[in-house]
């Protein structure tokens, strides 16, 4: 307990899965959270959640594809708290393993607008705080996807673009106090792996990437021990740790 007193989280895609888990977390270790993602009734359920075991949770919905919302939640929760410490990129939308003979513009779009450039905008409106405070965490959530390429076109494309963004910011801003790192998860008991969601994605596509990495969905990570990966490197602990990719996915490659 108490790894994260006195710090201010903001989190992205808090109301469900890993983001749900890592606010949790994080406001059991000590941190004032501030948790955003579309779905304001959520929003709310978690907060509520948090509140009843003492933890301290607001909320602002937003819409990381908007550039109006995501500076809307950066500049919300430094007019309330005075600060953002930790930066959690966390939404994001599957693309249901479509392969790129089979992926429309539209969902393509999508997958990068959400994945890649949703993870920019955040970036972009809150690194100036964390400039001028003169320190600060990110911990960007990338996907085996991105490191192996193991997943749809559209997916893989945008969370190995995740990965380059991390490293990128990592060179920019190490001489100002903040470190930039990703934790890369595996196959995850989350809403982006439910039967309906599975069900719609591309057989022959997961045919083929299960050739090159393990997947067992019989027996998924939890969200909770993604968390722990993020909390490790948001914390003071990682503070010699920056610019480094994390993959939590039980041994898939090995």
């Amino acid at each position: 307990m108490g790894r994260l007193d006195n710090k201010i989280a903001l989190i992205t895609g808090g109301n469900s899965g890993i983001g749900e888990a890592t606010a949790k977390l994080f406001a059991k270790e000590g941190a004032t959270v501030v948790i955003t993602a579309r779905r304001e009734a959520e929003l709310q359920r978690v907060c509520d959640e948090i509140r009843a075991e003492g933890g301290i949770c607001d909320y602002v919905p937003g819409d990381i594809r908007v550039t109006a919302e995501v500076d809307n939640v950066a500049a919300k929760t430094v007019e309330t708290y005075g600060r953002i410490d930790i930066l959690v990129n966390n939404a994001g939308i599957p693309d249901r393993h479509m392969p790129a003979v089979k992926l429309t513009d539209e969902l393509a779009e999508d997958v990068i607008n959400t994945d890649l450039l949703g993870v920019i905008r955040m970036c972009r409106a809150v690194l100036p705080h964390m400039e001028a405070a003169g320190k600060g965490s990110i911990v960007n959530i990338s996907s085996i996807g991105g490191v192996y390429a193991c997943a749809g076109a559209s997916y893989s494309a945008a969370k190995a673009g995740v990965l380059a963004l991390t490293k990128n910011l990592a060179i920019q801003y190490f001489a100002r106090g903040i470190r930039v790192n990703s934790v890369s998860p595996g196959s995850t008991d989350t809403p982006l792996f439910n039967p309906a969601m599975l069900e719609a994605a591309d057989k022959e596509m997961i045919e083929i990437t299960a050739q090159h990495h393990l997947y067992n969905y019989d027996h998924m990570l939890s969200p909770m021990e993604q968390a722990y990966a993020i909390l490790f490197l948001a914390s003071d602990e990682a503070s010699g740790i920056n610019g480094e990719n994390l993959t939590v996915d039980y041994g898939g490659r090995l």
